[in-house]
């Protein structure tokens, strides 16, 4: 390992020697006060939600649905610049996910004479969705969750976001719920809004499915309701690798690691390359963006605890580190990138070449933004319409395509020690004979 002085800067390792627990999952570590305010919820509804914002958000709620009238009035007092960003954005992202819906259609098969088999798709019929909201609001996170949802048919959507702004919603938040045609919104927060959510109160109905991003206490709730409802699943601190050679500019990527660096101190920012001058030149970088950045307190402490260049001999290794590590963001800042991306199998989002800035994917390019981490990558993608519909399959069948069939299930019946199978297939068997 190689250290360089000076400000908070990225770790250089050379290939195969990768630091300690690199490929390893990590657990969160449980919080057993999350269980006593899930429980809490489930007994005591509202009166838990309204002590909770209490003790937690530290502001006494009126009401814990904001009422239209609040709604509108945040809606016109929305910032023109915002609300052409807000436009910019719900168009891209309906348009994408309008696109992933065409994926998924209603079909019946006839996979042997007379019988047929089918699918149908259905939207789940109410969700509710987390919308972040501490020092500034997540105002994208509520657009990414709430129009695939939207396209996919979700008849009720309710969303719950701190009360972060003289008791109430942020009015960014109210803005843009409003121009996508969301009028059920609560002020609460934290693990306390998951269980309400998940369970149902007096003011809050429960739902089918919760999805959107939270800390690790949100996170632990959704990891505790899920059975009870679905959940989209459970993110933990966000990631970043990108794949550079010699062509890459340092100070795209130094931009590109501090823009996921101050999301979160735990926040994971990893650059494989095959240059040793460009891991010398993208710590330069770092250290000079660092000095300027408004959130550098929180990016440094990233940088420093998680931050990470490994030099491989060629980027071929760099694809197999990526596919290995799954990272929730992905870079290719190579030449021929198109080439190499087809080697990639495992990432939240892949940015193709120096122009697709991680950044544009959390706003305005369409895609989604609400990402597997943590490995999660392996075996799942991220947010869209998929996780707001169900695949529900069929079974139809004439004389003759039970007969066809018949006889085989009736033979696994009886391997398996299942009588009953067995008999509610011969019955009808015996009556078309």
């Amino acid at each position: 390992m190689v250290r360089l002085t000076g400000q908070p800067q990225l770790r250089i390792y050379i290939y195969p020697k990768v630091p300690v627990g690199f490929y390893a999952y990590r657990p969160a570590a449980d919080n057993a006060a999350v269980k006593r305010i899930i429980e809490s919820v489930r007994r005591e509804g509202d009166r838990a939600l309204q002590r909770y914002t209490r003790r937690f958000d530290r502001v006494r709620i009126s009401g814990i649905r904001v009422e239209l009238s609040e709604l509108k009035r945040a809606a016109r007092a929305v910032d023109p610049a915002l609300a052409a960003a807000l436009e910019t954005a719900r168009r891209n992202i309906r348009k994408f996910a309008v696109r992933q819906l065409r994926a998924y259609r209603d079909f019946e098969f006839q996979i042997r004479p007379g019988v047929f088999t089918g699918q149908k798709v259905i939207p789940i019929e109410r969700v509710g969705i987390y919308v972040p909201a501490g020092q500034y609001p997540l105002v994208s996170s509520l657009l990414m969750c709430a129009i695939p949802a939207q396209v996919a048919g979700v008849k009720e959507i309710a969303v719950c976001s701190p009360p972060s702004c003289r008791g109430s919603v942020h009015p960014a938040i109210l803005g843009a719920a409003d121009r996508i045609g969301i009028r059920e919104i609560y002020r609460i927060g934290g693990a306390q809004a998951i269980a309400a959510l998940a369970y149902g109160t007096a003011t809050v109905k429960k739902v089918d499915k919760i999805v959107g991003p939270g800390n690790r206490y949100v996170a632990q709730a959704k990891k505790e309701v899920f059975g009870a409802v679905g959940v989209d699943f459970i993110a933990g601190p966000t990631e970043i690798m990108i794949i550079a050679d010699e062509s890459a500019d340092p100070d795209l990527i130094a931009a590109d690691l501090l823009a996921q660096a101050e999301h979160d101190r735990e926040a994971v920012a990893t650059v494989v390359t095959d240059s040793q001058c460009l891991a010398a030149r993208i710590n330069r970088a770092v250290a000079k963006q660092l000095a300027v950045l408004p959130s550098r307190n929180t990016a440094a402490r990233a940088i420093a605890a998680h931050g990470a260049i490994i030099i491989v001999k060629e980027i071929s290794q760099a694809l197999h580190i990526a596919n290995r590590k799954a990272p929730e963001h992905l870079e290719l800042q190579v030449k021929n990138p198109v080439r190499r991306a087809a080697r990639l199998t495992n990432y939240g989002s892949l940015f193709i070449g120096d122009k697709a800035a991680e950044a544009l994917g959390d706003y305005s390019s369409g895609l989604n933004h609400t990402l597997p981490t943590n490995f999660g990558s392996r075996y799942t993608g991220g947010l869209g319409v998929r996780d707001f519909i169900k695949i529900q399959t069929t079974l139809r069948l004439t004389r003759n395509g039970l007969a066809w069939i018949g006889p085989a299930a009736e033979i696994f019946a009886r391997t398996e020690g299942l009588a009953g199978h067995g008999r509610s297939i011969a019955r009808r068997r015996e009556n078309i004979q």
